[in-house]
C-alpha cells in the first residue's frame, strides 16, 4: 500500500497542509459567511413572525374583549326588554282583574237585589199565607169568622216579635 510507504510520507503531508488551508480559505471566505447570511436571515422571519404573532394575539385579546363587552351589553338590553314586556303584561293583567272585578260586582250587586226583591216578595207572600192560615184554623177551631184587618194585624204583630 503506498500510503503506509514512509517514503511519501512527507509529500503527503505537505500535500494534506496545502488542501487542508485551501479549504479552510474556501469555506472561511465562501461557505460560511453564505451559511451565517441563511442563519441570519432564518432569525430575523423568526423574529418577524414571532413579532407578528404577539401583534396578533393582542388584536384577539382586545377582539375577545370587546365581544364579551357588547355580549353584556345585549343580555343587559335583553333584560331590559323582558322587564319592560313582563311590567306590560302585569300592567294589563292587572287591568283585565280590575274590570273583572268590576264586572262581579256589578253582578254581585244585581244579584243581591234580585235576592232581597225575591225575599220581600217571600216575606209577602208568607204574611200572606199566614193570615190565610190564621184565619182559616180560627174559624174551624172555633167556628166564628174573623175580619181580615184583625187576622192581617195580629200576623203583622207576631212577624215582628220574631
Amino acid at each position: 500500500m503506498p500510503q503506509l510507504d514512509v517514503t511519501t510520507f512527507a509529500p503527503q503531508i505537505v500535500w494534506l497542509v496545502i488542501t487542508f488551508l485551501a479549504m479552510y480559505f474556501i469555506m472561511a471566505k465562501v461557505a460560511l459567511p453564505r451559511i451565517a447570511e441563511v442563519l441570519d436571515e432564518r432569525q430575523t422571519r423568526i423574529d418577524d413572525n414571532l413579532a407578528k404573532a404577539a401583534a396578533l394575539k393582542v388584536e384577539a385579546e382586545q377582539a375577545a374583549a370587546a365581544y364579551e363587552q357588547s355580549l353584556a351589553e345585549a343580555r343587559s338590553k335583553a333584560q331590559d326588554e323582558v322587564k319592560v314586556v313582563i311590567d306590560q303584561a302585569n300592567a294589563a293583567q292587572a287591568k283585565a282583574q280590575e274590570e273583572l272585578a268590576a264586572k262581579l260586582d256589578k253582578k254581585l250587586a244585581e244579584a243581591e237585589a234580585r235576592i232581597a226583591d225575591a225575599k220581600d216578595k217571600a216575606l209577602a207572600n208568607i204574611t200572606e199565607v199566614s193570615a190565610d192560615v190564621a184565619k182559616a184554623t180560627v174559624e174551624k177551631l172555633s167556628g166564628v169568622s174573623v175580619d181580615d184587618a184583625a187576622v192581617n194585624a195580629a200576623v203583622a204583630k207576631a212577624m215582628e216579635q220574631n
